[in-house]
């Protein structure tokens, strides 16, 4: 990770500052950038009744995602700003996509229920509980996913990329309902999981 620059400052009082600069803008943080940037599109597309173009799109954004990350990693571009921009991007592209799929009328093909779309969301509540408490009680900067939350993660991809094909392609439907199956149980399983992770590293911390 790169150190952000900083300028030694007078100010009047002869009272000496620093001055911490913003770190430069990385092909990254672009790419996550763009991809919040797509998700607008990607529910355009959908509303308008246009799923090819609103599958595509969803591609386009999964494409930038695999790329932001391997240029952090191969040229050493990771950054706080980043650490923070990827996941918000993603997540910020599949909430929208488990809503605006679960409406119905708006989407030919197979139908999200409520349920599982509710369930989506309340996990990324959860992570979002989770991260906080553990800042507040333990003073972590970061929590890394597990396995099982990343395997959650490509379910909910892969599941959405069949939703929005099986407008197109009607065969694909009754795969996709499977795996919307799917999608509910990994979540489900992925919240518990972070909230026994949690609990053991705050009761951890109090021993």
């Amino acid at each position: 990770m790169r150190r952000s620059l900083s300028r030694a400052a007078v100010l009047p009082g002869s009272v000496l500052v620093t001055l911490r600069l913003p770190p430069p803008v990385t092909i990254p943080n672009l790419l996550s950038l763009l991809r919040m940037g797509l998700t607008p599109l990607f529910l355009v597309a959908v509303v308008s009744g246009r799923p090819l173009e609103a599958l595509l799109v969803f591609a386009l954004a999964g494409v930038t995602d695999g790329i932001d990350g391997f240029i952090a990693r191969r040229f050493g571009q990771q950054s706080r700003l980043g650490a923070w921009l990827d996941p918000a991007a993603d997540k910020l592209l599949l909430v929208s996509a488990y809503v605006v799929l679960a409406i119905p009328g708006l989407h030919a093909g197979a139908l999200i229920p409520a349920w599982v779309t509710v369930l989506v969301i309340a996990r990324d509540v959860i992570i979002v509980i989770v991260i906080v408490t553990l800042a507040l009680a333990l003073e972590m900067s970061s929590f890394e996913p597990s396995w099982l939350s990343k395997v959650n993660t490509t379910v909910q991809v892969v599941t959405a990329i069949l939703v929005l094909a099986s407008a197109i392609w009607a065969p694909l439907v009754p795969i996709a309902e499977w795996a919307i199956w799917g999608v509910a149980a990994t979540t489900l399983a992925s919240g518990v999981d972070y909230m026994v992770r949690t609990h053991r590293l705050v009761g951890a911390e109090r021993k």
